[in-house]
């Protein structure tokens, strides 16, 4: 989903709670948690080849994951500067995708989630070219931050699909692939490499992406009429109802 600004909604309480538990990386009053801003500009150190895999020149422990993968370095300042709505912050894409997190506010996506029911995503996807099988880089998002982006969000204005997801995997990551070369690596393509794909050494990464497996398409404004929440003038839905 496009990051995009978020009006004054009625839990910006709970937000003001649940930002001491985030430190660093807490969400910011109106501005979606996996926003970057003017002051985190991503670093691009200097490259080589080492060992048969991409790597930093001046490489830090925490350039890689659990997987030895190479990530794009950046600052985590929120809240400082201006956000830029058009740029997603790489780090808390991954926070958010890696602890199923609301990409808007940065609480837990699973809190209203009933057992059966599945994690909410929104995707601007039109269901009827989905497969059985759906990979994205749009983390998840809780019900009250899905209705506020549909209206303020000019992308999904246009149309989505609001989906219930209760199986789900992390199914790679979206990067710059490099080449070897001399005397540095030469960057080649840039998209998305599964785990276990070969070409991941070579891959600076940036995103984390998610495939969803096992889901539904919901009516999102029943849902929210269901809990409670004030509703009106949303996006176009895409295959709203049972799927």
């Amino acid at each position: 989903m496009p990051v995009t600004a978020i009006p004054a909604r009625e839990n910006d309480a709970r937000q003001r709670a649940d930002r001491r538990r985030f430190g660093a990386f807490a969400p910011t009053e109106r501005v979606p948690f996996v926003a970057s801003w003017s002051s985190e500009a991503a670093e691009q150190p200097e490259v080589t080849m080492r060992r048969g895999r991409l790597a930093y020149v001046a490489e830090r422990p925490y350039d890689r994951d659990s997987n030895g993968i190479l990530w794009r370095r950046v600052p985590s300042s929120p809240g400082r500067g201006r956000p830029q709505y058009g740029k997603v912050h790489f780090l808390r894409q991954r926070l958010a995708m890696d602890g199923l997190l609301c990409q808007v506010c940065g609480c837990s996506a699973r809190e209203d989630a009933a057992a059966d029911d599945g994690v909410l995503w929104l995707l601007r996807d039109d269901p009827g070219t989905w497969s059985e099988e759906v990979v994205t880089g749009h983390p998840p998002v809780c019900l009250p931050c899905a209705w506020q982006s549909v209206r303020a969000c000019p992308h999904l204005r246009g149309g989505y699909a609001a989906v219930r997801v209760r199986r789900f995997v992390p199914s790679g990551v979206h990067g710059v692939l490099y080449r070897p070369g001399l005397p540095r690596p030469v960057p080649q393509d840039v998209g998305a490499v599964d785990f276990g794909d070969d070409r991941m050494p070579g891959v600076q990464a940036a995103q984390l992406m998610m495939r969803l497996e096992d889901f539904r398409t919901v009516d999102l404004e029943a849902e929210c009429r269901a809990r409670g929440l004030g509703v009106g003038g949303g996006g176009r839905v895409r295959g709203a109802g049972a799927g």
